[in-house]
């Protein structure tokens, strides 16, 4: 016989049960985001500490200091990089690009040079003074930062698609040839082959250089850089043709960096991204930390 007494309290119960399941789910919630909220936070340190200045000038013809600031000569363009402008502002600062600017236009083999803004600069002004001393601002990129070991997984190819590092063989230079060719189709501007090879000479091994390729062309391309003294290494000019795209290259040819990257002994790896690569790299685990934005002197 059905006992209304014993139903309401199994509706009870019922209800209950899903009000406990609802808090237990807002407060991992909670607790996943202050734990990822700390990893940002110690991820953004470790970025700060340790890739930034001299980190930025390992592939330098030379560098020099003015303040805070380091200034690097990189063929025909310019690089500046620092740690923190704290302190420096007003006027000061205007002085400190001003002289920059007089500093790469007295070498008349610099063409351009690249003032890199994060998102966590101060002053929070920099931009803006950048702008009105004539920089131009480019398109932002995000960047990203993940444990290695997160993208060194197995990613299956397409058929008739093979990986290889092309910068460890006696003559890398025709098959530098087209990973360039395959960089312009993919960013749709041309890519420099006297620069790519001046970054794997000047690296003595520590620029690698991957490429996806069918026996016909090379369909997707990308670097990985140690950086000598950090947990780092960096994931630079990744892309693949437009007809390859959404076929899983990209996201095998990051896979095959990282687990060179491991074999390395690097613990970290960090990009920076344009919207295309972040969701890839977001679902093998990496985070945003920030943005970065060029500022860009052209003579």
């Amino acid at each position: 016989m059905f006992n209304a007494e014993h139903g309401e309290i199994l509706l009870l119960s019922g209800q209950y049960c899903e009000w406990v399941i609802k808090k237990v789910w807002e407060v991992n919630s909670h607790l996943n985001w202050g734990m990822e909220n700390d990893l940002l936070k110690m991820l953004l340190s470790a970025y700060d500490a340790q890739l930034r200045q001299g980190a930025e000038m390992l592939s330098a013809d030379s560098v020099d200091q003015d303040g805070p600031l380091w200034r690097g000569k990189f063929g025909d363009r310019g690089f500046v990089s620092y740690r923190s402008l704290e302190g420096v502002a007003g006027q000061a600062l205007d002085n400190l690009i001003a002289q920059t600017i007089a500093h790469y236009a007295a070498d008349l083999q610099i063409t351009s040079f690249e003032w890199k803004t994060r998102g966590n600069d101060i002053p929070a002004d920099l931009p803006q003074r950048l702008s009105a001393h004539g920089l131009q601002a480019e398109d932002p990129e995000t960047v990203m930062l993940g444990e290695a070991n997160l993208l060194a997984q197995s990613v299956p190819l397409p058929d008739g698609v093979t990986l290889r590092r092309i910068d460890d063989q006696r003559d890398p230079y025709p098959d530098v040839v087209r990973a360039a060719r395959a960089q312009e189709l993919a960013f749709g501007h041309p890519s420099n082959v006297d620069d790519l090879m001046r970054l794997i000479e000047k690296g003595a091994g520590r620029v690698e250089l991957w490429v996806a390729e069918t026996p016909q062309e090379v369909v997707c391309v990308g670097r990985l850089e140690i950086i000598p003294g950090t947990e780092f290494t960096g994931l630079w000019g990744g892309g693949t043709l437009p007809e390859w795209r959404g076929r899983g290259l990209y996201r095998a040819l990051t896979a095959a960096r990282a687990q060179s990257a491991l074999a390395r002994g690097a613990r970290y790896l960090h990009s920076d991204c344009t919207r295309f690569s972040r969701p890839i790299l977001e679902r093998s685990g990496m985070l945003a930390v920030m943005t970065t934005t060029p500022y860009v002197w052209r003579r």
